[in-house]
């Protein structure tokens, strides 16, 4: 008798970049809170939604990406760790099962310290999870969240889950934290600021002969809402302005340049294109590949 799975397999995918191996991991799923939405109405989420066969309230996919470069291996956010609940922290697992361990990784690269994507520093106890791994965040991103004036009049909330959790987990990493702003950060991978979302918002451009991936971040949170209405921004944006600015910036060039883009929300394994759709976008993903 062969019983019936009783769960999914590893959230794993791998994607050629030139001689650069960029793997997908999961880290798992939230779902979203509707009520952070700006610049649109309930009604509006949730025709956007049914017409997209999607739940509402939305389903986030939570993603991060090893690169394998020139001898080398990075990971670009550590996702939630085990802050967030039982549907996130499967990161590591995941990392395992893709044959990478941990301490196999000689440099993590955040686009910025949201807990979704940073908290997966350290492990309940405090200590590194990657411990032989130098820590790369824009430097705009490391004076925000450490700036005890805007930490002292932030709300109670957005005080304990994003500046107090930034610090306890930059802490364990003080004499491996290097402060970046732009350029080549590790062997074909670049790091291009998107300031917006938060001040120190980080894409890194993944480019080796004539292939590329933009992995831009937070760029969208649910993709079927900020495509097709990228005026629509989050509670947590720290400049909402400059994140509506950048959102509709970097799709005129994934469009324009015919760009591949990953995402750390856009729906597992988060490799996509944007297209035009009407005076708005859509967002196309890339075909499952079964060659490396």
């Amino acid at each position: 008798m062969n019983p019936a799975p009783v769960q999914q397999v590893p959230g794993v995918y791998r994607r050629r970049i030139g001689d650069i191996v960029v793997t997908a991991l999961s880290d798992g799923y939230l779902d979203a809170d509707v009520g952070v939405f700006r610049s649109i109405t309930r009604p509006e989420i949730d025709q956007i939604l049914t017409e997209g066969f999607r739940p509402s309230p939305p389903r986030l996919s939570v993603n991060a990406f090893l690169v394998h470069a020139k001898g080398r291996t990075a990971l670009i956010e550590t996702g939630a760790g085990d802050t967030m609940g039982p549907t996130l922290g499967k990161l590591i697992d995941n990392m395992r099962a893709a044959g990478t361990r941990p301490e196999d990784i000689d440099t993590v690269l955040l686009t910025h310290m949201h807990p979704d994507h940073s908290n997966g520093l350290c492990n309940a106890s405090g200590e590194r999870n990657y411990p032989n791994a130098e820590l790369l965040i824009h430097e705009d991103e490391v004076n925000h969240w450490t700036d005890d004036a805007a930490m002292s009049v932030a709300p109670e909330r957005k005080r304990v889950r994003y500046y107090e959790a930034s610090r306890k987990q930059i802490a364990p990493y003080r004499s491996q934290l290097r402060p970046i702003r732009d350029g080549e950060v590790f062997p074909g991978v670049t790091a291009v600021p998107i300031p917006g979302h938060t001040p120190g918002h980080t894409a890194y451009l993944i480019a080796d002969g004539n292939d590329s991936v933009l992995v831009w971040g937070d760029t969208v949170h649910v993709p079927e809402i900020q495509v097709r209405r990228p005026e629509v921004t989050l509670d947590f944006d720290s400049d909402p302005a400059a994140a509506v600015e950048m959102r509709r910036r970097l799709f005129d060039m994934a469009t324009t340049d015919r760009m591949l883009i990953a995402g750390m929300h856009v729906h597992f394994p988060g490799f996509s294109y944007v297209t035009r759709r009407g005076d708005g976008y859509d967002l196309v993903p890339e075909a499952w590949s079964p060659a490396l």
